[in-house]
């Protein structure tokens, strides 16, 4: 019995062992300073660490051995904690600059708003602007998700609408080089900063339907302006949180939508814990089913009307797109 028991001791460290080897193996390749080959290396010298630590369990120098690898994977740790986003590189002009906001009563200002134009994929006139909302004119908030493949992963995206058609679209993105890419893998080891862009619509939303061939998608939410405005300003806070403090993306813990959770929950809202938050090409059954869409209607009708394709390309990236992107797009009552 007292055998079994230290086999099964030694099965249970041993996949822990197993399981900080991966990650530390990840992290030594996507974040150690040096050239690949030299990253390659450490990286196989800490998996062979790994490998001997699990065999050794179940020798008589499992204590030394496991001594040995929890002093290496502390002394990764330490170096782990030391890595900072950067705040100035050679960034991407669309992720090149962090929105902030400032209140004055009902007034809020926004500086550095994107308003790019676009001409092509990757062809468009610079600009960056400052605006300024009231937010007793705050009516609606709109979910946009965009897929570009797998329809599993959608880029998740908000829009608040003001009186007079008047929307401001928020989009959680990977702050990416010049001549750099989007890595679901690499962006969980601390690869990129977080940025959170504030944009016209025809512009963030507009590129993505327009000239990217993603599959754009809008759910009008029952939102009511209270807590529109409530999660607006959420955005800001978070977006002047950034600006002094530069986080990193990460891949599953924060991305488009964790982030946007945080921010619902931040608000007051409940949000139940859901796999669909992680695998967030199904969050629009998420929301129809916490009554967070216009139930009225069958949902597959609701995803049907939701894409704006090819609404988007016969309005061109007009100043009109936001209203006619909208066009036989249900909008739920909403309180308040």
């Amino acid at each position: 019995m007292l055998r079994a028991g230290r086999v099964t001791i030694a099965i249970m460290l041993g996949a822990i062992v197993m399981l900080a080897t991966a990650w530390a193996v990840a992290a030594l390749y996507f974040r150690l300073p040096l050239p690949e080959p030299l990253r390659v290396a450490a990286g196989c010298l800490f998996g062979l660490l790994g490998l001997a630590t699990v065999i050794a369990l179940f020798t008589r120098l499992r204590v030394q051995s496991l001594i040995v690898f929890l002093v290496c994977f502390g002394l990764l740790l330490t170096w782990w904690r030391t890595i900072k986003p950067l705040e100035q590189a050679d960034w991407a002009p669309e992720v090149a600059r962090q929105v902030t906001g400032e209140r004055d009563g009902d007034l809020l200002t926004l500086t550095n708003v994107r308003d790019f134009e676009w001409r092509g994929k990757t062809d468009f006139v610079e600009r960056w602007t400052t605006r300024t909302y009231d937010l007793k004119k705050i009516r609606s908030a709109d979910l946009f998700m965009s897929q570009w493949g797998n329809p599993n992963i959608a880029h998740v995206m908000m829009s608040f609408g003001f009186e007079g058609d008047d929307y401001i679209a928020w989009s959680v993105e990977v702050r990416r080089r010049v001549g750099g890419s989007f890595s679901p893998v690499a962006d969980l080891f601390k690869s990129h900063p977080l940025v959170i862009v504030a944009a016209d619509e025809r512009d963030v939303v507009g590129v993505r339907s327009n000239f990217r061939g993603e599959d754009v998608q809008i759910y009008r939410l029952k939102a009511s302006p209270e807590a529109a405005r409530a999660l607006l300003l959420e955005y800001v806070v978070d977006a002047n949180a950034l600006a002094a403090t530069p986080e990193f993306y990460n891949s599953i813990t924060t991305n488009c939508t964790t982030t946007i959770v945080k921010m619902i929950r931040a608000v007051g809202d409940a949000i139940p814990l859901d796999w669909r938050l992680i695998v967030n090409g199904y969050l629009p059954e998420y929301a129809y089913e916490n009554g967070a869409l216009d139930t009225s209607l069958p949902l597959s009708e609701l995803r049907e009307r939701a894409h704006i394709d090819k609404r988007a390309s016969a309005a061109g990236l007009t100043p009109d797109f936001s209203r006619l992107i909208r066009v036989d797009v249900p909008a739920p009552v909403r309180g308040g």
